[in-house]
């Protein structure tokens, strides 16, 4: 459980410009969708998808580092890795066990014509959506793991988009229609203190020291 009282006492540090911008921000958080990168390539793509899952309030990023491993570009990700809270996976399967576990429907992005369309997708229930690799797509694992598939209609000649973009796109789109809704998709009020505590201390270089004279003064 949160310390209410410590975290009163840490956002006394921050503007009250910030801690504004961080109750807005975190009213528009959610859990209820979220993202899966599987083996992405290019540093940008895997960078360019997070800063995404940030700007349409996704909370939580899984990065499966079975077969490329990871770093966030920094440049790209224009500092989206601090307000993201970023999962990593070594094993697709492991991943995919984990997100069942807590309750989401597989969803598979796939460019294939047997996909639904983005426009009829049921947002009925919590969804984790998985984007692969740039040339290979998504592995066997995910596609006979998923519980549904999910594509971005196109009528040009080229037959994909780049990853980021259809990471954009979904998420522009669905975020938009859940908050439309009736859904209960937003953080639950724990879990927003729990965001403000861990922003509050990633903005207070001297954090540490600031919550030590706390206790020893409220020992």
């Amino acid at each position: 459980m949160t310390d209410h009282k410590l975290l009163t006492y840490l956002e006394s540090f921050l503007t009250p410009r910030r801690l504004a911008l961080y109750k807005k921000v975190i009213a528009q958080r959610t859990n209820y969708f979220t993202v899966a990168i599987e083996d992405v390539y290019q540093l940008h793509n895997t960078s360019a998808v997070i800063r995404s899952c940030d700007v349409f309030g996704i909370q939580n990023v899984h990065v499966i580092e079975e077969v490329n491993a990871k770093r966030i570009d920094r440049e790209i990700a224009m500092g989206a890795q601090k307000w993201v809270d970023i999962n990593r996976y070594t094993t697709t399967k492991e991943c995919i066990a984990r997100l069942k576990n807590k309750g989401y429907q597989i969803v598979a992005t796939t460019p294939h014509d047997d996909a639904v369309e983005v426009k009829d997708f049921d947002i009925s229930n919590p969804a984790v959506f998985f984007f692969g690799r740039e040339q290979q797509g998504l592995s066997d694992i995910v596609l006979e793991a998923a519980d549904t598939k999910l594509h971005i209609p196109m009528v040009g000649f080229t037959e994909s988009l780049n990853i980021s973009v259809s990471a954009a796109i979904i998420l522009q789109q669905l975020t938009t229609r859940l908050r439309n809704s009736k859904l209960s998709w937003q953080l639950s009020e724990e879990e927003k203190l729990e965001k403000r505590m861990d922003w509050t201390k990633k903005v207070i270089k001297s954090h540490e020291k600031i919550i030590e004279r706390y206790k020893e003064g409220n020992s």
